[in-house]
């Protein structure tokens, strides 16, 4: 068994024992709490820290999801216009050719006179000659008006494709200042967390990290507490497996804002890799997936479904299991596995629904 494996079921494992301790009327020993905080100033001076870094880790999210959004719909819109690009280059060509024919109609005309049908006639010396002429002329007007009436289309399309390459331009240019504004949002609040962290004394920063995984362990305790599990007996579907397998396969990469692997990843990069290893790709952000992928009630959930988390939909995590999901946490944070009460849930969604 791989070591990577080995991990997974280890901490799998973790959240399963804590699944059962917690679980209404089970006889069995309450689990080694963390100690509780301190009341004295200090702690309650980091806990303070904790709550104000949460804030910032929390924007940060925010913006970050924004920025993805804004770099999703750069790609569509530079598509759009390489898409716009050749469709005028084609019709260009086409009005090019549709010239040359009717310049070539012109001077045939020109070549047969522009003589009167009726001085024709008293000229000719074969008067059934004359009328096949005048048959084919009438054809070739016919044909001509056709021609002109073609040209004037492509005329018309080159100029709708130019207007609408105009209009993603200007879309293309708001997203660049919209993405620009998300990266100085993201960078700034980042900045102010390592800030904020940095001035802590190597103790304190230790006691911290206590503190955050004390808030974790208590949302979790209470959600298991309801009795939510005893309803969540769902079994992966083929896909789910690959995108489980995918999502707990970058275990120890690093977060990193914006990105999609394969070295680091954000929240809903490693959501939206994993389902696009399993041949089912989704949004790239958290609140597109929250919009558009179908939505599930907890206790339908199954591994590979993602959950949402927070009012403003700002995180993703996976779910692969026995009360445990994996995760991109935040900046300063690797890939890891965390109970999936540990957040506030803001519901299900599948992507293979």
């Amino acid at each position: 068994m791989s070591r990577r494996s080995t991990t997974v079921m280890a901490a799998v494992a973790l959240v399963s024992a804590l699944t059962v301790l917690t679980a209404p009327g089970a006889a069995y020993a309450s689990p080694a709490r963390p100690a509780p905080p301190s009341t004295s100033d200090s702690s309650r001076d980091l806990e303070q820290v904790r709550a104000e870094l949460d804030g910032l880790y929390h924007d940060a999210a925010v913006a970050t999801e924004a920025y993805n959004a804004a770099e999703e719909k750069a790609e569509k819109q530079s598509g759009q216009i390489v898409r716009l690009a050749k469709d005028i280059v084609a019709g260009q060509k086409k009005l090019d050719r549709l010239k040359s024919r009717a310049g070539a109609a012109a001077r045939q005309q020109y070549r047969d006179g522009g003589m009167p049908p009726e001085a024709q006639l008293m000229l000719s010396d074969d008067p059934s000659r004359f009328l096949d002429g005048a048959d084919r002329m009438r054809q070739g007007q016919h044909a001509t008006k056709g021609l002109l009436g073609e040209m004037a289309r492509t005329q018309e399309d080159l100029q709708t494709y130019a207007q609408d390459a105009t209009r993603n331009w200007k879309k293309l240019e708001a997203g660049r200042k919209e993405k620009a504004r998300a990266q100085k949002k993201i960078k700034s609040k980042i900045a102010a967390a390592e800030k904020l962290e940095s001035q802590l004394e190597k103790k304190e920063r230790e006691r911290l990290k206590e503190l955050e995984q004390q808030a974790e362990y208590k949302q979790q305790t209470a959600w298991l507490s309801s009795g939510v599990l005893k309803d969540i007996k769902g079994s992966a579907s083929a896909r789910g497996k690959k995108a489980v397998a995918f999502a707990t396969g970058q275990l120890g990469k690093p977060y990193v804002w914006g990105a999609e692997g394969p070295g680091s990843y954000d929240c809903s990069g490693l959501t939206s890799q994993a389902w696009s290893a399993a041949g089912r790709p989704i949004p790239r952000t958290s609140q597109e997936q929250w919009k558009q992928l179908k939505h599930i009630d907890i206790k339908d959930m199954r591994p590979g479904d993602l959950i949402i988390y927070h009012d403003d939909a700002s995180h993703v995590g996976m779910y692969i299991g026995d009360g445990a999901i994996v995760h991109a946490p935040r900046p300063g944070r690797n890939v890891t596995i965390a109970g999936a009460g540990s957040m506030t849930i803001l519901g299900v969604v599948r992507p293979d629904a």
